[in-house]
């Protein structure tokens, strides 16, 4: 007769314990290894293989350790859970440690039957960690079963790489360039979105008809879009504009998503408002129609509207979890590194007098051009005022956009109306704060409208390429400067320029100019997305093997520099490589500065104050327009409300217009005379103040009004303390880590832990670790860096870079380190050093009476009901509990006290016999604690049932079937045995 095995037991199959899983049937066993992951998973046939009921071994006697055995095994196991018993499935199993801030909108999220959120953090908090939290969750507890991002194509390997190193989420990419290769791989009939349960998609390739209706028929029930607030448009009626037919596609697109009541739906968007309500309104009807008609005004209004959005400052995340935010202490505080400020900058620069006489002719030959079309018709004027501004704007980017322009078709040339003119014309031409299609927009635009201006353009085109280099080109020679004193100062610059001609220029001109130990390259649309990424992962292993050495040490001064076009302003992670941003060519709406500004200036970046330098033409007639009146008004707005408030495109172009039309008809004489002084400007400018001012005064309402009041932080301060209970903190995976590597015979160098440069950030050499450490190490960090014994940098911030180890449980190399020490101590044969043991006896001053530490292991059967029915789990705890006295009369100590004693340091020798004694007297009384270990089990249960009841709070339909069963026996997997110290012994060493 075979035995039937419950899930959560032990079985001994194939030489090693396993773990019995759910899903095992009478004739088939779905195992996990004792303290493996979810990788190590098989299946046991029983009528072809032995299988039979395991117990946990007890500790051996003859396996001694040191003080330190029983913290750093209990850290070791904790570290290596990844199915923990609490309500938060995911977090055990992720590759990073969310801050407090960012578990909000992930209790939003398990309130809700179905997911409807709208995500609107700034820039920077970690909107894209904060969507992938949700989504891990939702498909660990089987709420969800497939997922869908939609993102723009520059972003989709971005989202592709956070969620498979981040939250171990393999998403197939599904774009324009992709779509014939996965298309080939289908059966007959099928879709791609059935095939491959999580896709990243480009949402201007999905939009269009064919694709669109095939992603809707087979969509997955999870969705994810970014920068949703480019799928939506204000309403013609409220806002006297237009939105562009790619709005209308999108937003048809979301509408329809949206539509299936029963589906889960994330909106990320830093800019839900851009000052526009009905914009606002139209992305709050696709989190949930009724929303769209709420009466903000009313309590009851936006206490709705709360349990859908969130929306917060760096200020207000950037201490959190404090007294101030109602707590009773700080002992929960978290501290989140933005940089505090930005150090900006206006560096001027004057024409040479052969580039201000190039200038002039342009500007006469563009005044000319604008009069002879004005008179030949409406069409022949748009088409002249595009071309005028590209080669304006080309003009005083660099000489090389120059020649490049004057001797290219203009886009808008081959308009049949007006209207379509502009549609050509304003894309490249402009800077829109909406446009987020970036791809192609740095190209430099063209100026020849016909074969007539050929000649004249052609002769200015080669006058321009002639004053290219530093003795014609005096913005070239300062920016020369500005990056040498950035630099000295130890910074890593990013240089933005408008079109590629120029950031190519820049890159070949700089080249030897700043010095040998500086690296320098350049990342523009001629590349693709993956190849950029690519490019600034090349240049910072460049920089980085520059700087160190095979000996380890490190040389401060090599510097890298990054020469990029606006491919790179939105969306792409700079922060590791780069603190400082040069703004070469001013863009002509400054919400294009703060994306740009944005890549560096957030969450992980290192510097607490990133540098900003803005250059413009003093001279040149165009950039000191531009800069007086919209970035002045823009850094104001920003310094009164503490966020940017985007500049509508309508106020953006009507001022640049304005520009435009004053240098034709006054001409560079003219540039130091202000705009608002000037005739029939004045009330075209008054209305732009106003409109502008209305926008900002709207923002900061809602930024009050819409504040997030559904989670309260005494909410968030008990999910996270539960949290680090059961997995551990920061402190503790850090003293592991150092403790683990110096035991196991690491070069450790630490960094101060107080004073100015105190960051508890310190580097380890493994070149001298046993090999099956460097074996698992190498698989992540690079075999290369391992091999050649580098300095490998163990952070204390989560946010790294490449080759870099963060200090937190989920960090692959820490999961390395811990497996290592967990294995080494529950095998005695292991070759080599093993830091922790099962068994320890210390004679210490901390204790008056005989104390003993337990350290078990827990495991409970979960059921947990969904949308998609019960889901029966496995998971893991590990606690320390401890008693005074002998077994047979244990007086049991509370958790707290337990704890401390890891703390507690030998302060006598103990003689080996009386240890071995002791620690065998431990052992032969574990029989007599069975009963507290089950009835503590039994209490721990109730507590993670309680736990997920109130996660779920609001949810009472989810709540309703959940079970926390406790596994028996539980697993002792050390003992540890404090002595008191005799009142006539010296302060020594334990045995």
């Amino acid at each position: 007769m075979s035995v039937t095995y419950t899930a959560g037991s032990l079985v001994a199959a194939r030489g090693r314990e396993w773990v019995v899983l759910p899903e095992s049937a009478p004739d088939m066993l779905v195992l996990r290894p004792l303290g493996g992951s979810e990788d190590d998973i098989a299946a046991v046939f029983p009528a072809f293989e032995e299988v039979r009921p395991a117990e946990f071994a007890a500790p051996s006697p003859a396996d001694l350790g040191d003080q330190r055995a029983a913290g750093l095994l209990r850290t070791a196991l904790r570290i290596g859970f990844r199915s923990g018993a609490g309500p938060f499935r995911s977090l055990a199993s992720i590759a990073v440690e969310p801050r407090a801030y960012q578990l909000v909108p992930l209790l939003m999220a398990l309130r809700q039957r179905t997911v409807r959120l709208l995500i609107s953090d700034d820039v920077g908090i970690g909107k894209t960690v904060e969507a992938g939290l949700i989504a891990k969750e939702l498909l660990a507890q089987g709420e969800a079963t497939r997922l869908a991002v939609l993102c723009s194509p520059a972003l989709a390997e971005q989202w592709q790489g956070e969620l498979r190193e981040k939250f171990g989420i393999d998403a197939e990419l599904v774009l324009a360039s992709t779509v014939t290769r996965l298309e080939r791989g289908l059966e007959l009939g099928q879709s791609l979105f059935d095939k491959h349960p999580h896709t990243i998609i480009s949402t201007d390739f999905i939009k269009s008809t064919r694709h669109r209706e095939d992603f809707i028929r087979h969509c997955p029930d999870l969705v994810i879009v970014d920068e949703a607030h480019t799928c939506v448009a204000a309403d013609d009626t409220a806002q006297g504009g237009t939105s562009s037919a790619a709005n209308q596609l999108r937003y048809e697109l979301l509408r329809r998503i949206s539509a299936q009541a029963d589906r889960h739906l994330l909106l990320l968007t830093a800019t839900p408002h851009s000052g526009k309500e009905s914009a606002f309104r139209n992305l709050l009807g696709l989190v949930r129609p009724e929303l769209a008609t709420l009466d903000l005004e009313s309590p009851a209004g936006r206490a709705k509207l709360a349990e859908h959005f969130v929306a917060r400052k760096r200020a207000d995340v950037r201490d959190y979890l404090t007294k101030e935010d109602g707590l009773a202490d700080d002992s929960l505080a978290e501290r989140t590194a933005f940089p505090s400020d930005r150090w900006t900058k206006d560096e001027p620069y004057k024409l040479t007098p052969a580039y201000r006489a190039l200038l002039d002719d342009a500007i006469a030959y563009a005044r000319d051009r604008v009069t002879a079309a004005g008179e030949q018709g409406k069409r022949e004027a748009r088409i002249a005022w595009w071309s005028v501004i590209a080669l304006l704007r080309s003009m005083v980017s660099s000489p090389a956009a120059a020649a490049q322009t004057l001797k290219t078709r203009s886009e808008s040339a081959t308009a049949r109306t007006a209207q379509e003119a502009d549609a050509l014309g304003a894309p490249v031409a402009a800077d829109s704060a909406e446009n987020d299609r970036l791809e192609g927009m740095d190209v430099a635009p063209g100026a020849a409208e016909s074969e007539e201006a050929g000649a004249r353009l052609l002769e200015l085109s080669q006058r321009a390429a002639q004053l290219m280099g530093s003795a014609e080109d005096a913005k070239l020679k300062a920016l020369t400067r500005h990056l040498k004193g950035l630099i000295a100062d130890g910074y890593h610059p990013i240089v933005f320029c408008r079109y590629i001609p120029t950031a190519e220029y820049l890159a070949t001109q700089l080249g030897g100019k700043l010095g040998k130990k500086t690296k320098i390259a350049a990342v523009t649309g001629t590349l693709s997305p993956q190849q950029r990424l690519e490019r600034i992962e090349q240049l910072a292993a460049e920089s980085a093997e520059s700087a160190g050495s095979a000996e380890g040490s490190v040389d401060p001064a090599v510097r890298r520099v990054l020469i990029a076009t606006d491919c790179l302003s939105e969306g792409v992670n700079l922060q590791h490589y780069f603190d400082a941003v040069v703004h070469y060519d001013l863009a002509w709406n400054p919400t294009r500065h703060d994306q740009r500004e944005g890549r560096v200036d957030r969450y992980g970046q290192k510097r607490d104050q990133v540098r900003v330098i803005t250059m413009y033409g003093e001279d040149n007639g165009i950039d000191g327009k531009v800069l007086e009146v919209l970035f002045k008004k823009h850094r104001q707005i920003k310094k009164d409300l503490g966020i940017s408030v985007s500049v509508p495109d309508e106020t953006a172009s009507g001022v640049t217009d304005a520009v435009v039309e004053w240098l034709l008809l006054h001409g560079r004489q003219g540039s130091q005379e202000s705009l608002f002084d000037l005739d029939g400007h004045q009330e075209s400018f008054d209305r732009i103040e106003r409109e502008w001012n209305s926008a900002a005064e709207r923002e900061k309402t809602s930024r009050s009004k819409y504040a997030q009041r559904a989670i309260h932080p005494e909410e968030v301060a008990r999910e996270v303390a539960a949290v680090r209970a059961a997995l551990g903190g920061a402190d503790e995976v850090r003293g592991f880590a150092l403790e683990a590597l110096r035991d196991l015979d690491a070069l450790v160098r630490t960094a101060p832990l107080s004073g100015r440069d105190a960051t508890g950030d310190f580097t380890a050499q493994l070149g001298g670790t046993p090999a099956g450490l460097r074996d698992a190490l190498a698989a992540t960090l690079g075999g290369r860096l391992i091999e050649e014994d580098r300095e490998i940098p163990f952070r204390t911030t989560p946010a790294i870079a490449r080759g870099e180890a963060a200090l937190v449980r989920t960090d692959p190399v820490i999961g390395a380190i811990a497996s290592y020490v967990l294995d080494s101590a529950l095998d005695a044969n292991t070759p080599g050093p093993r830091p922790a043991r099962r068994c320890g006896v210390v004679t210490t001053d901390a204790v008056t009476i005989r104390t003993t530490l337990l350290l078990v292991r827990y495991r409970f059967h979960l059921t947990l009901p969904s949308r998609t029915g019960e889901r029966q789990l496995v998971a893991e705890d590990a606690r320390l509990l401890a008693y005074e006295g002998m077994p047979a009369r244990a007086r049991w100590l509370d958790d707290d006290t337990a704890a401390a004693l890891l703390a507690a340091r030998a302060t006598a020798n103990t003689h080996e016999q009386l240890a071995r004694n002791q620690i065998t007297r431990a052992l032969d009384g574990l029989p007599d604690l069975s009963a507290h270990l089950t009835e503590y089990g039994t209490r721990l249960a109730a507590e993670l049932d309680a736990s997920h009841r109130r996660v779920r709070k609001a949810n009472e339909e989810i709540v309703r079937g959940l079970k926390v069963v406790p596994q028996e026996p539980a697993d002792v997997l050390g003992v540890y045995v404090y002595l008191p110290q005799p009142a006539s012994t010296v302060s020594g060493a334990e045995a």
